[in-house]
């Protein structure tokens, strides 16, 4: 699919805008710019939040991560390690409240099988490194191509996919990490059960009712399941790897781009 099939986000009709419930959002590269979250879209987020829209970041990021992000972030839970789980803070029981597709023994199995597995990789792909996040993760190997490493080029990020998946895993690409997992589930799939078990939600009948922005090929799923799916204008860069484009695209790149997104949604 041509990049050139995402239309401009002011094109998106003003009875969708006003329909919908909440905003679903990937983190890197789509909430923040550079690496770093910038202020206009963490005031987004409290836009939202404080509209009454439900805000839900889709990510990644690790588990140790998301328990700061469920805990003091104005949204309303977090999906994180591309759907191994979600993580919800229960302001009234203040508690954290945690689902894992995989149990704790099964957990602890895999990450030992995820360590060997990295260092091979790290020993067959010169310049690629563990993300400096690992250590925070309960279910996923993620292999750094360009956060805190030279960015490698094309070859060698398909070369980490093919690595991994010889290893019988799921490897999807963001836009800094290659991640790894054994199993069948993705971003979508625990979002449709974080929205079923918490919120009462039944996702398929109401997916016109949300919007999904994000900016790489592991973001795909989601792009294909949302008819109103919004991509940062970032995501032009990764078009060739992402078998179904978002539906729109922002004129801003990463933060800006999703501070535009909201302005275009509550400005309805």
């Amino acid at each position: 699919m041509n990049a050139t099939s995402m239309r401009p986000l002011k094109t998106m009709p003003r009875e969708t805008r006003v329909a919908l419930r909440g905003v679903l959002t990937d983190i890197d590269d789509t909430l923040t710019t550079h690496g770093r979250l910038p202020a206009v879209a963490y005031a987004a987020l409290e836009r939202l939040s404080a509209a009454g829209k439900l805000v839900i970041p889709i990510t990644g990021r690790p588990a140790g991560w998301c328990d700061h992000i469920a805990r003091m972030w104005p949204v309303d839970a977090v999906v994180g390690e591309n759907g191994a789980f979600y993580m919800r803070y229960d302001r009234n029981a203040h508690k954290l409240r945690t689902r894992y597709v995989d149990d704790e023994a099964t957990r602890r199995s895999n990450r030992a099988r995820l360590a060997a597995i990295g260092d091979a990789i790290l020993r067959e792909v010169p310049g690629a490194a563990l993300a400096s996040d690992q250590r925070y993760r309960e279910a996923d190997l993620a292999i750094d191509f360009r956060e805190d490493v030279p960015e490698l080029p094309r070859a060698t990020v398909d070369r980490i996919v093919a690595l991994m998946k010889a290893e019988g895993m799921t490897a999807k690409v963001s836009s800094i990490h290659v991640n790894g997992w054994f199993g069948v589930y993705d971003k979508l799939s625990m979002t449709r059960r974080l929205l079923g078990e918490a919120f009462d939600i039944d996702l398929d009948a109401q997916r016109q009712r949300f919007v999904f922005v994000g900016d790489s090929p592991n973001d795909a799923p989601m792009f294909a399941f949302f008819p109103n799916s919004v991509g940062v204008a970032n995501v032009r860069a990764f078009a060739d790897l992402i078998p179904t484009l978002p539906a729109y695209v922002t004129e801003r790149e990463g933060g800006e781009g999703f501070a535009e997104l909201v302005t275009t949604l509550l400005d309805a």
